[in-house]
């Protein structure tokens, strides 16, 4: 209590629970051998104690010194700290691939470590506790999937990663969706060179090996032929095409004073009750627009179909087909972590933390859908058996 007073450190090197949980550990340990010599004597095994054997161990609280019994016969085995352990507990790894998920550097993880815990750890070490989940990471990658998705949000994004001694732009291909419970999930991150329909096939064809029977929505940007590898994978679903991405690219080109004008009467569109709304709301516009940006609605009337997918179905449905968003906000989840980084070493690197970002940031990522109730009878009614073959409930 004096020490509490003092304002002496709790934690960490010579802090006041590191010296509390030395007295703790020791007497745990002196209970171990109480408890050997114990079963010894019943069964009728001459034995006693001889001396102890002193060692460093790493903890959360920092680094202490214990003190272990040793027996005679060598019959004694230490439960609480094994004979070549140097941790107390395993605790420590999740503290450094905690840290490390965050994107912190093994340099800083060594500091944070240091400062917290009173606690020295070696880079190599740090290393080695985060290469270990690369298990996890090839068992995450082939995991078998749910069999239908009612959402399936598609895009890439962009790092820079050394190779053969240059930094090249590389691509993340980001699969994001919806169970038929709600239930947000990536289904997984690829590695590319750069974004392309072809390699996007492949990947379609790869979660359906992993059990993806059956997809009611795939929500995507406007890449050249995007549209047509996901048909020849699942000819049924619907591809919904982003109209957030739409009007980012039809005001790219419009002068800054136009700007907000322009995008008031885009919404005018994709804000409509239906189809033929819609289009008159285009008409509208082109009729107030052509002569200044006569592209614009060129743009729209081209991939007029893929845009209005989301017009034949209700405003829940609506709110969650119509963009890109979701998966966008993963991508600022990632960034947010990965801001600080100027390049990648090697591609295991990246992969590495991306999906520690997933798993131990990944709260926001996995949250269910409001409303759900009321989408799963509204896809019930357009999709029909095609629902009911996945609904748990049936």
């Amino acid at each position: 209590m004096r020490r509490l007073y003092n304002r002496d450190p709790i934690v960490g090197e010579d802090g006041i629970f590191t010296d509390l949980l030395q007295v703790l550990v020791d007497a745990a340990l002196e209970g171990e051998m109480d408890d050997t010599l114990a079963k010894n004597q019943l069964d009728g095994i001459p034995n006693r104690r001889n001396g102890k054997i002193s060692k460093k161990v790493k903890s959360r609280v920092g680094t202490i010194e214990v003190n272990t019994p040793r027996d005679r016969a060598g019959e004694h085995e230490p439960l609480l700290i094994g004979k070549w352990e140097r941790e107390l507990s395993s605790g420590m790894d999740e503290v450094i691939l905690s840290l490390y998920s965050r994107g912190q550097s093994v340099e800083d993880v060594r500091k944070q470590l240091r400062q917290l815990y009173g606690v020295e750890v070696s880079a190599g070490t740090i290393s080695a506790v985060t290469d270990r989940v690369w298990g996890e990471i090839t068992l995450w990658q082939q995991r078998v999937l749910s069999p239908c998705y009612t959402v399936v949000y598609l895009d890439a994004i962009h790092f820079k990663v050394r190779d053969e001694g240059k930094v090249a732009n590389k691509a993340i291909y980001s699969v994001y969706g919806k169970t038929i419970n709600g239930k947000s999930e990536v289904l997984g991150l690829y590695f590319g060179d750069s974004e392309g329909s072809r390699q996007w096939g492949l990947i379609l064809e790869d979660i359906k090996r992993r059990g993806v029977e059956d997809v009611f929505f795939f929500c995507i940007d406007g890449l050249k032929g995007f549209k047509e590898v996901i048909q020849e994978v699942y000819p049924l679903s619907e591809i919904q095409r982003c109209i957030v991405h739409m009007v980012r690219n039809s005001t790219r080109y419009v002068g800054y004073l136009d700007k907000k004008a322009v995008c008031v009467d885009l919404r005018k569109i994709y804000v409509s009750a239906n189809r033929d709304q819609a289009a008159l709301a285009l008409e509208a516009f082109g009729e107030k627009w052509d002569k200044k940006y006569p592209e614009i609605r060129k743009k729209w009337e081209t991939t007029w179909d893929d845009l209005m997918v989301f017009m034949d179905y209700s405003q829940n449905i609506r709110r969650m087909i119509y963009t890109t968003n979701p998966v966008e906000a993963l991508h600022r989840a990632i960034r947010m972590v990965t801001k600080s980084k100027g390049s990648w070493p090697n591609e295991k690197a990246l992969i590495k933390q991306l999906y520690l970002v997933v798993v131990y940031n990944g709260k926001g990522i996995s949250k269910k859908s409001i409303s759900w109730v009321t989408i799963q009878r509204e896809l019930l009614e357009h999709f029909k058996h095609r629902y009911e073959k996945y609904d748990p409930r049936e």
